[in-house]
């Protein structure tokens, strides 16, 4: 094995490979070293750090997602970590949605945001140097630690102020409960059982006690039952046989209230706050009659799906007798020590313990009891999680899913093992870096214990056996410990149907969810970095092509209701629930990852449209304190209105919209590692620090709204190739300038035009990219179509919900452009209007109602304001006479336009699709008509 990398280089290199900023602290400078970057990477990032953006609307984007973190409490994050380990919440509130105990499937991804929220405000410390967003990490880090170190230990009490004195407090969400030993009951033919309970939330069947052997034979007290008022009951015969007594109204939440219970003499009778509230005097069941029990459980259910109680005990007594009516309501104002009745002569227990996990009898017979978890505790001390360990167990028996029971534990566990490293790159905690190091470990001694068959059927599960970017995650993980566990551990998520195929160039993915499969892919690239097995990288490849373009909305996104379709099924797709957000986002991150290895323009004219149009899209234009204001999906059908607080909040396009918003910057520029180029992807407003050369490039441009860039060299002398890219929608017109003086050259669409030379401080480079307004056609139906202005998709704002019919050749350029038939909306920049129907950018994250995709529709065969007065004929693919005459733009001149007419003319009228005569006046048409150029 070679010599590792000194563990500063290699944090450096797990940093760029996840595109999150290098160690950055105050006052410190670029933190990038091309030697730590992987061998395979024919180009290298720079770190977040080492661009910053200039004003235009990604900056103005990025800030309200800066000011949204910048206030946003991290003790609401923490909360559902702090509640699994058993510790103080405090007066924090989850957030809510995925995030809380309440939200969709129980909350069973909690955990995951919370992981978002560290690589943005990681990614967010790295762009700007505030202090606030490393403060926030440094205590969140703090919380995570303490939160792991409460795992591994043993349950402690959580005293509260109770009813007398100290209570035990029992956290919703913390899975504990209070274990009473066998004898607690004595065989009593009549018993009082007696306890003072503080709910804090309004579960049904969350129980007070549960005595029993299973669901059979048993008795129980529960706070609330499915009518929401208490509910004893004693059975011998399951649930079926149950002999119960209901009270009449619900236990308040957040006060205390005492609950009796007697049973004697074939009566039995329910007490709430000293009051009989209900009485069975048919109850022949008596503790007796159950015998000997296996469990005896406050605050727990024999039942999986019922609830732990949450709340607080502030304490519990049983009587071998029934109590009398008095004693009862004595109980309601003193201690039982302190009343008639005395203490439980079977069990006596106040709570009032104020640490440790043991609480004491005081009846006399030492029966002390336990405080423990439901799911006993973690396999390993490197576990870290917001739930219990049993979501990971329960994925390795299942053989079909069910995300109501286990919903992507993996996937969870990805998103803060990525924010876990991303904190530790961005602030040089190492306390981040231990708990990164031990859930690999976890993970490993889990997974590597398990049969290979075992893993693929787990990875081939829908939604439950989700694992997202944890492979990725992992890799950078191996790159930063060197251990080999953690290599070995990013393997044990290979999918092997999967990779086989893709490698294969075999298209699989028709019924695939997308966005459990789309971070695969950049797993397996860095899995090719670290281990070199060709297959990998090869399937990544071929899987990026079988989403570019043939599964490929307009604005860059894919899937629908987050699922593939078959490959080039796109104007059967769309509707309301298209283009989940995190697909582009993890598009974004492969094509990025792809990138490094090859540097195929594709992958950059990929990454641009997806970015300015679904990523700065899917963000609202508003700040917002509570919600980050990103979309899921972002519907395609007519008058789609776009919803920025979906399913409540914190979902996960949510929380990879936290990451994009706070990185905007990561894929403008690249490097070769020797430093002989330098490729300008993205034409963005920004400053680049390219300490290795000495040289910072200023890019200053209003682009979108500015059709082109310009770059000033400052620094040092230096001699590279500037390798600036051609995009592939600029097809007239693109050119360069040095200092004034035009840069000869062919600059092809999709290509790079390169510009070697000996750079000076000073130097400016002038970029001008002139916008065609173009459509892009379904592949699937032609005449269904989207409208570009450069990169920026055009929405017409309209709240009809049908697809709007436009017909756009009259007024058409020579160029082929389509801009001549609008007109511009004064001071609206990129704002155009067609009769009165107005278009803008995609890119605006606003609530108007839109219009991404129209219906094409050229009745009559036109050119310039000149109608024929001839019906535009069409091919039964639906090309119609028209669309094969501009599909030969541009036109240099009219008269090649003219030419252009009479040879199609005289093509159509040999195949019958045109009369003679007709055609005759087409070509008259056309050579009446004016153009402009």
């Amino acid at each position: 094995m070679a010599p590792p990398l000194s563990r500063r280089s290699l944090l450096q290199a797990a940093a760029l490979a996840a595109a999150t900023p290098a160690v950055v602290r105050a006052g410190a400078g670029p933190a990038v070293a091309s030697a730590a970057a992987p061998a395979a990477w024919t180009v290298r990032p720079f770190a977040l750090s080492d661009v910053t953006l200039g004003a235009g609307v990604f900056a103005d984007k990025r800030e309200l997602t800066l000011d949204h973190a910048r206030g946003y409490d991290i003790d609401r994050l923490l909360q559902v970590f702090r509640a699994n380990a058993g510790l103080p919440t405090g007066d924090a509130v989850a957030p809510g949605g995925w995030e809380g105990l309440d939200g969709e499937a129980n909350g069973n991804l909690r955990g995951h945001y919370t992981g978002h929220f560290l690589t943005m405000l990681a990614q967010a410390f790295a762009s700007t140097g505030e202090r606030v967003f490393a403060e926030k990490i440094g205590a969140a880090v703090g919380a995570l630690t303490e939160a792991r170190a409460a795992l591994r230990a043993e349950p402690a009490v959580l005293s509260v102020p109770g009813p007398f004195g100290a209570a035990a407090q029992q956290g919703r969400g913390s899975y504990q409960y209070v274990d009473l030993p066998a004898g607690v009951l004595g065989g009593a033919s009549a018993v009082t059982l007696a306890a003072w309970v503080k709910p804090t939330h309004d579960d049904a069947w969350a129980r007070v006690l549960d005595f029993g052997d299973d669901t059979i034979r048993y008795l129980y007290l529960a706070a609330r039952n499915a009518n929401g008022v208490p509910r004893f009951a004693v059975t011998t015969g399951g649930a079926g046989g149950e002999q119960g007594i209901d009270g009449t109204a619900a236990l308040p939440t957040d006060r205390w209230s005492h609950l009796a219970v007697t049973v004697a003499d074939g009566t039995g009778t329910l007490y709430v706050d000293g009051t009989a509230v209900g009485r069975n005097t048919a109850m022949t069941l008596t503790p007796a009659a159950l015998g000997t029990l296996a469990h005896h459980w406050l605050g727990r259910s024999p039942y999986p799906a019922d609830p732990v109680l949450a709340g607080a005990f502030g304490g519990f007594d049983v009587w071998s007798r029934a109590l009398g009516a008095d004693e009862v309501a004595a109980l309601r104002t003193a201690r039982p020590a302190d009343t008639p009745a005395g203490r439980g002569d079977l069990a006596s227990y106040a709570f009032d313990e104020t640490g440790g996990g043991r609480f004491a009898d005081a009846s006399g017979r030492g029966l002390a009891a336990t405080l423990r978890r439901t799911w006993g505790g973690p396999s390993h001390p490197g576990f870290l999680a917001a739930y219990p360990e049993t979501q990971f167990i329960r994925l390795e028996s299942m053989t079909g899913s069910d995300y109501t029971t286990v919903w992507a534990p993996y996937y969870t566990a990805h998103k803060i093992l990525r924010g876990l490293l991303d904190a530790h790159t961005a602030t040089d905690d190492d306390r981040a870096l231990d708990l990164a190091s031990g859930m690999g470990d976890w993970m490993y001694a889990r997974l590597s214990a398990l049969p290979a068959a075992t893993l693929q059927r787990m990875w081939g599960i829908f939604s439950s056996g989700e694992f997202g970017g944890i492979v990725e995650a992992v890799c950078d993980l191996h790159a930063v410990t060197g251990k080999a566990e953690h290599l070995a551990l990013a393997r044990l998520f290979d999918l092997d149907r999967l990779i086989d195929a893709c490698a294969a160039n075999t298209d699989t993915l028709d019924g695939l969810h997308a966005n459990q499969h789309i971070p695969i892919f950049t797993g397996l690239v860095r899995l090719y970095d670290e281990t070199g097995e060709q297959r990998y990288l090869t399937a990544a490849r071929n899987f990026w092509g079988m989403v570019v373009p043939t599964r490929m909305y307009g604005i860059g996104g894919t899937s629908t209701g987050e699922f593939w379709k078959a490959a080039g099924v796109i104007a059967g797709t769309i509707g309301a629930t298209t283009a989940e957000t995190c697909c582009a986002y993890n598009m974004l991150k492969l094509s990025r990852a792809l990138f490094l290895h090859e540097q195929n323009p594709a992958y950059m004219d990929y990454y641009e449209r997806a970015l300015y149009n679904q990523v700065l899209g899917s963000k609202r234009d508003l700040a917002d304190a509570e919600k980050p204001l990103v979309t899921y999906f972002i519907g395609l059908s007519p008058g789609h209105v776009r919803d920025y607080t979906p399913k409540q909040g914190t979902t996960c396009c949510e929380g990879t919209g936290l990451e994009n918003a706070t990185k905007y910057q990561d894929s403008v520029y690249f490097a070769r590692p020797d430093g002989s180029a330098l490729y300008v992807n993205l034409y963005s407003p920004s400053t680049l620090r390219w300490a290795e050369r000495g040289v910072t490039l200023t890019q200053t441009t209003g682009f979108p709204n500015e059709q082109g860039s310009t770059l000033t060299v400052g620094g040092e002398e230096a001699a590279f190739a500037l390798r600036l890219r051609v995009p592939g929608w600029a097809t007239s017109g693109f050119g360069v300038t040095v200092n004034g003086r035009a840069v000869p050259g062919d600059p092809a669409p999709g290509t790079y035009f390169e510009v070697s030379r000996t750079w000076r401080p000073g130097d400016v480079v002038r970029v001008a990219i002139p916008f065609g307004l173009r459509v892009e056609k379904a592949l699937d139906d032609p005449s269904l179509q989207a409208l570009f202005h450069g990169p920026v998709l055009l929405v017409a704002r309209d709240r009809a919900t049908e697809y709007l019919e436009l017909g756009l050749y009259r007024n058409a350029a020579l160029s082929g452009d389509l801009l001549p038939g609008f007109s511009p909306v004064p001071g609206e920049p990129l704002h155009l209007r067609l009769g009165t129907t107005e278009f803008a950018p995609f890119f605006e994250g606003t609530e108007d109602p839109s219009h991404a995709y129209f219906r094409r529709t050229e009745p009559a065969v036109v050119f310039g304001t000149v109608d024929s007065g001839v019906a535009n004929p069409a091919r039964a693919d639906g090309t119609s006479l028209l669309d094969e005459i501009w599909s030969g733009a541009p036109f240099c001149t009219k008269a090649a336009l003219v030419t252009r007419v009479r040879a199609t003319v005289a093509t159509w009228v040999t195949a019958g699709l045109l009369g003679a005569t007709d055609g005759r006046t087409v070509v008259a048409t056309a050579e009446r008509a004016r153009f402009v150029a």
